[in-house]
């Protein structure tokens, strides 16, 4: 409980929450730095702060996130940003005698078609999905990069990979942000505007798998606080909904009365992605929340802050 614990990314959607856990938690060790503070692409920059400050425990959640349309824009911006953070904090953190560090990935490591739900064994056996592989390359070095700093230095690097995140503190952009975000807003602002239809990018019909963000948080402690193996870990919720269901809830919390339009134009991404959890739950944790309440507990949060 009296390690120093910086966490990376306490800004973010995983990161503030994670902050905000390990606080009801009781830790009370904890460094942050925003941005401006410190920038994590700057290699000397990070090694004199972790080599002055110390920290015992890390938790990786800094990065450059975006939705498909920001990842097919900016796929050079996606790789560079990501791969120097990763590089810098993992390897400032072996220099600087770091004990344990968690970092965060990302399911679309895993290949376009891979067969579901997804293994963690499934890592590198197929080509990524194009329209978010410059991330997804980037997170499979990072995690890669954890395992080969175990094998030859003897460290506690450890990685997750998060399905779908959603929840307060979310990017609602609609040029940056992730389908759920993206649509709550949408539909929120077509009801606020009397529009008669919201569209829909696709067809609908692919599958996805979400988390909410506290059930997250909750789960990078736990892992960070009994689980040290090599191998990644998984973490989901093992439950899978279409677009359209996705686009159906939002639409009912809201209380959405128009007609929502798909435009099969747009690209669709991956088919379906879903993490097989078993692992996790052999682990002992499952998630709390369900998705029709996660979506109602942000609906709620991105309400007041429009106030």
């Amino acid at each position: 409980m009296e390690g120093k614990i910086y966490v990376a990314g306490h800004r973010g959607l995983v990161g503030s929450h994670i902050l905000e856990c390990l606080q009801e938690q009781g830790y009370t060790n904890i460094i942050t730095m925003t941005r401006n503070e410190l920038d994590l692409r700057n290699q000397s920059a990070v090694l004199d702060f972790f080599m002055e400050e110390k920290p015992q425990y890390i938790f990786l959640a800094a990065a450059h996130v975006g939705g498909i349309q920001a990842n097919n824009t900016y796929p050079a911006e996606f790789i560079m940003n990501n791969l120097q953070i990763q590089c810098n904090v993992i390897d400032a953190a072996y220099k600087s005698g770091v004990k344990k560090l968690l970092f965060l990935g990302s399911s679309c490591i895993y290949p376009k078609m891979c067969p579901q739900p997804m293994a963690e064994e499934y890592l590198l056996t197929g080509e990524l999905e194009p329209t978010n592989e410059a991330y997804a390359i980037a997170k499979i070095a990072g995690l890669k990069m954890c395992e080969f700093y175990n094998r030859q230095y003897g460290a506690n690097f450890i990685s997750v990979m998060p399905t779908n995140l959603y929840g307060p503190n979310d990017n609602f952009d609609l040029e940056s942000s992730h389908v759920l975000p993206a649509l709550l807003r949408k539909i929120h602002e077509a009801k606020l505007n009397n529009s008669p239809t919201v569209e829909v990018w696709g067809s609908g019909e692919p599958l996805r798998e979400f988390l909410y963000v506290k059930d997250m948080a909750e789960a990078c402690i736990c892992i960070m606080e009994n689980y040290d193996a090599a191998n990644f870990l998984n973490i989901g919720t093992g439950v899978e909904v279409s677009i359209r269901q996705l686009a159906e809830i939002i639409k009912n919390v809201v209380g959405y009365s128009g007609e929502l339009v798909f435009d099969v134009s747009k690209p669709d991404g991956t088919p379906r992605k879903l993490l097989d959890v078993s692992k996790l739950h052999d682990l002992g944790w499952y998630h709390k929340v369900d998705l029709i309440e996660g979506i109602e507990k942000t609906y709620k949060w991105y309400l007041e802050i429009l106030i």
